[in-house]
Order: C-alpha cells, then structure tokens, then sequence
C-alpha cells in the first residue's frame, strides 16, 4: 500500500516548464495521484497571488504554501490557513540594508485576501525585476492595480499593511554580497532564502519571518492533516527547496536541478521540468508503488 498520502510540488522549475506551463503530463499524473487520495499541494517561493492561477488551473485539492511557506491558503476559497509577519523594526532593517546595497525591494502584504506587492523604486539596470513588474500586472489583468502597488516611499505604509515577506533580486554577485550582509545584520530576526540562477545569472532573495521555510510551512500541514514526514513526497528544484526535500519522506530533484542537489544521494532524481519531470516522479514514486 502506498504510504504517500501528501505531495509537495515546487512551481518554477519543477511543475512549470520553461514557457511557465504545467504540461497536460504533469497534470495528468496529478489527477491520478489524487484519485488515489493523495492530497497536492504546491510550496512555492511565489507569493499566493502569483501562484493561486496555477493552482486553480491544475485544480489542486489541498491548501497551497507560498511565500516558501510563510502563507498556506485556500486557493478557490481566499481561507486563510496559516501566515507569519514581519515586524515593522525588521522591516527598517531590511530595507536599510537592501538600500545600501543598492537593492530594489519588493514587498509583499496582505494575507487574508489574494496579497499586494508594494515596491517604491526600479533602478535602471534591473532589468529582471522590470519584467518581473510588468509580468505581474499581466497576470492580473483587471486587478493589476491591487496586485503591484508602486508607493513613493515603503516606510512610509508599514504601519498601514501586513506584511509576510520582502524580496531583492539582481545578478548573483550583487545579490550573494546582500545575503551574507542580511543575515549577519537580520541573526535570528528573520530568515533569508537565496533561489539562484546561475546560468541567467540571476538571484532572487527573500527575506522571511524566522523559522519560516517550505519545510516549515510543510510541517504544519503535515500536523493539521494528522499526517508524518514519511507520509510526504516533495519535488523541487532549487535551494530554497532543500529543507523541504530533507524533511520528506520521499524527496525528487529535477534533472534540471544544481548539481549540488541532483549529487545527494538520498534524493532521488527525475526529468527536467521541459520533460514533464514531475509526472515521471509520481509515476514511479506513487502510481508505481500502487501498482507494485
């Protein structure tokens, strides 16, 4: 008897392809895993807005973790799960150190509804995090003006929002720099994840509230649901998913995975995300082990 009863999908590398899709195998694979009664859920460092249209295209049917578990929420429903805040004096905090390391931060509030993005200024070079900006404001179409908020100053709107996490992005020297600067500066106050690119050389930190991580967010899921860790499949890609993916009971790197990551050897590891990776995952972790 299968002994997967939870399955943890990171988005961006993992269940997406490089077009930003879910592919009609992976999507297939999911359908069949839940028809086992195995819940789905997706843990991911977006933030929930960014990440609710996946979830409700590929009808997902357990709460979802976002901002790399700080918010678990109800896709369809906007039922607010679980969340953790910033404080506003690590707030100043993080934003002093991102400015002084000329950083464009991204902050995002407001977890019992679908989540704004507030951010005051772009520098000319950040090209990724323009994109980024203007990615969003399609995604949301009508709701575009809720969703990415720009503001003369960020300091000046703390005590007026909620806010779960704060992000910088840039190329990775710049952004390594930041992240040793952060944590020196931040200690235990709050927790700094690093998703990096180093082929678009690209990275993307997110500054959280301490102790919040995809696996801690996992961990409260696991308890709501009456679950263990062995009872947990998780697949990801990049190293905001590492805790993760030790915690689990079964964990599956992505062929397109660092291969730091794809060298564990008690990861198993699948196809890239452009070859339906996942989908091979569940068929041999879950459909298999039905079948076996």
């Amino acid at each position: 008897m299968n002994k997967i009863k939870l399955l943890a999908l990171d988005l961006d590398g993992t269940l997406l392809d490089s077009r930003g899709e879910a592919s009609p195998e992976n999507v297939a694979a999911i359908r069949a895993a839940e028809e086992m009664g195995v819940l789905v859920t997706i843990a991911t460092g977006r933030r929930f807005r960014d990440a609710r249209p996946v979830a409700l295209d590929v009808r997902l049917n357990a709460p979802i973790l976002t901002h790399n578990g700080a918010l678990i929420k109800v896709a369809e429903s906007l039922e607010t799960v679980s969340y953790e805040l910033l404080s506003n004096d690590v707030i100043l905090e993080i934003l002093s150190v991102g400015k002084h390391f000329g950083g464009d931060a991204l902050v995002s509030s407001d977890p019992h509804g679908k989540g704004t993005l507030h951010y005051d200024s772009i520098s000319g070079d950040n090209i990724p995090l323009r994109r980024y900006v203007e990615w969003a404001a399609r995604l949301h179409g009508d709701e575009a003006s809720d969703a990415v908020h720009r503001v003369e100053n960020l300091t000046h709107i703390l005590d007026e929002i909620e806010v779960i996490h704060i992000s910088f992005s840039g190329r990775c020297g710049a952004m390594g720099d930041l992240e040793l600067e952060l944590k020196q500066v931040l200690g235990d106050s709050a927790s700094v994840l690093a998703t990096v690119y180093p082929q678009l050389d690209f990275t993307l930190l997110d500054i959280l509230p301490f102790g919040s991580s995809k696996a801690a967010g996992l961990k409260k899921l696991v308890q709501m649901l009456g679950l263990s860790d062995e009872n947990v499949m998780s697949v990801g890609d990049n190293f905001n998913d590492l805790e993760m993916l030790e915690y689990s009971g079964i964990s599956v790197v992505m062929g397109n995975a660092d291969s730091s990551l794809r060298q564990r050897k008690e990861f198993y590891t699948t196809l890239t995300n452009d070859e339906s990776g996942v989908a091979a995952a569940i068929d041999e972790h879950i459909l298999g082990a039905q079948n076996g």
